[in-house]
C-alpha cells in the first residue's frame, strides 16, 4: 500500500498545469481500412513546440475504454503537463463491434494494423493540426513517443523494433517507426514460445514467435508485481518484465508493488474491471510516465532524475526501477 508521501509524485514540482483542450472524434480517411481511423487529440491550450504522445489501448472487456474514450487518468495529466496526446480507436475496439464484420481480415486481435494506425496518424500530423482548434503549428514533429496499455503494449513494442513471424505467411515482420524515439510499455506481453498458455497460442499465434532483442528504441517498462494474468502466460507476473529484460538498452523497468494488470486503474476513472483501484499508485504511474519521456525526448530535461529521487527518498515508495544501458558497438 503505498503511504501518504506517495503524492509527491503525483504532481510535476515547478511546472504549471494547463488547461487541456481534447477533441474527438477527429476522422482519417484509409484506403483499405475496414473503417476510417478516428481518433482523440488532448493538448494544453497553451504552449508550442509540444512533444506528441501516442496511446495504444487495450484489449479489456469494457464496451468503451479500448478506444479513443480511455485512458483519461494518463491522457489528461499527460496534456496538462505539456504533451499533445493521440488516441486511436484500433479495430479491435468493442465500439465497432456492431460495424465490423467478424470475419474481417485481422480479427480479433488486428495486431498489423493497430500499429499501422499509429504510423497513418504519424503521416497525417498536418491534418490532425488542421482539424483541432488552436492546435495549428503548435506540435513538434520531431518528439515522438509512443505508450500502451497491454495489448496496446504489444503494439507499442512493435512501433519500438520488437519483430515477430506472421503466422500466415511465414515472414517476419518489422513495424518499427523510426520517427517515434521513445516509448512507454504498461502490463505489456511478454515472449512467447512456451510462456504462453496453450489457449493463448491457438486464439493469438502471432504472439509464439514475439522478439525482443530488435526492440532498440529507449523505452520504460511498467509491470506489476501481481499481475499473474493466467490466461495470457504460465510465467506469473515476471512475464511482463520481458520486454525489459529481453530487449537491449537503454531502457528502464518500473516495477509496482502490489499491482496487478489494472497498474491500479490507468485504463479510466472510477472503472470497474480495475482488480486494483489504488488512485495513489495511478498518480505515480502517470507522473513517472511523464517524466520519463520528457527526459528521453529532451536529455536536458531533468523530469526523470528528479522523479528517481523523489522515488528512493520514499521509505514506503510505490515501486522501484532499474536500468540498463546501450552496449557500445564494437
Amino acid at each position: 500500500m503505498s503511504s501518504p508521501s506517495t503524492p509527491v509524485l503525483s504532481a510535476a514540482p515547478g511546472l504549471s498545469v494547463s488547461p487541456v483542450l481534447s477533441v474527438s472524434p477527429v476522422t482519417l480517411p484509409v484506403p483499405g481500412r475496414a473503417v476510417d481511423l478516428e481518433v482523440r487529440v488532448s493538448a494544453p491550450t497553451t504552449g508550442t513546440g509540444l512533444p506528441i504522445i501516442l496511446i495504444s489501448h487495450g484489449h479489456g472487456p469494457s464496451n468503451h475504454l479500448s478506444s479513443l474514450h480511455g485512458y483519461a487518468p494518463l491522457a489528461d495529466y499527460w496534456a496538462a503537463h505539456g504533451f499533445a496526446v493521440i488516441q486511436p480507436t484500433h479495430l479491435s475496439s468493442r465500439t465497432l463491434s456492431g460495424t465490423l464484420d467478424p470475419d474481417t481480415p485481422g480479427a480479433p486481435l488486428h495486431w498489423r494494423s493497430r500499429a499501422e494506425d499509429m504510423s497513418r496518424i504519424l503521416d497525417r500530423l498536418d491534418a490532425i493540426e488542421a482539424a483541432v482548434p488552436q492546435l495549428a503549428g503548435r506540435l513538434d514533429h520531431t518528439k515522438i513517443a509512443v505508450a500502451g496499455h497491454s495489448m496496446g503494449g504489444h503494439t507499442a513494442s512493435l512501433l519500438l523494433g520488437a519483430r515477430l513471424t506472421d503466422p500466415d505467411t511465414g515472414t517476419e515482420v518489422n513495424l518499427a517507426d523510426p520517427r517515434i524515439t521513445a516509448g512507454v510499455l504498461l502490463a505489456a506481453p511478454g515472449r512467447g514460445g512456451d510462456a504462453i498458455t496453450e489457449s493463448f497460442a491457438r486464439t493469438a499465434p502471432f504472439f509464439l514467435t514475439t522478439d525482443f532483442s530488435t526492440m532498440t528504441t529507449p523505452a520504460l517498462v511498467v509491470a506489476g508485481d501481481k499481475d499473474a494474468s493466467t490466461h495470457l502466460t504460465v510465467r506469473g507476473p515476471e512475464w511482463h518484465t520481458d520486454p525489459y529484460t529481453l530487449s537491449p538498452g537503454p531502457k528502464s523497468l518500473l516495477t509496482l508493488f502490489d499491482a496487478e494488470h489494472g497498474l491500479g486503474g490507468i485504463s479510466g476513472y472510477d472503472v470497474a474491471e480495475t482488480t486494483d483501484e489504488n488512485p495513489e499508485r495511478v498518480a505515480g504511474v502517470r507522473h513517472l510516465t511523464w517524466a520519463y519521456l520528457r527526459t528521453a525526448l529532451s536529455p536536458d530535461d531533468t523530469a526523470w532524475p528528479d522523479a528517481l529521487d523523489a522515488l528512493g527518498a520514499d521509505p514506503a515508495a510505490l515501486g522501484s526501477v532499474e536500468s540498463k544501458e546501450a552496449v557500445p558497438c564494437g
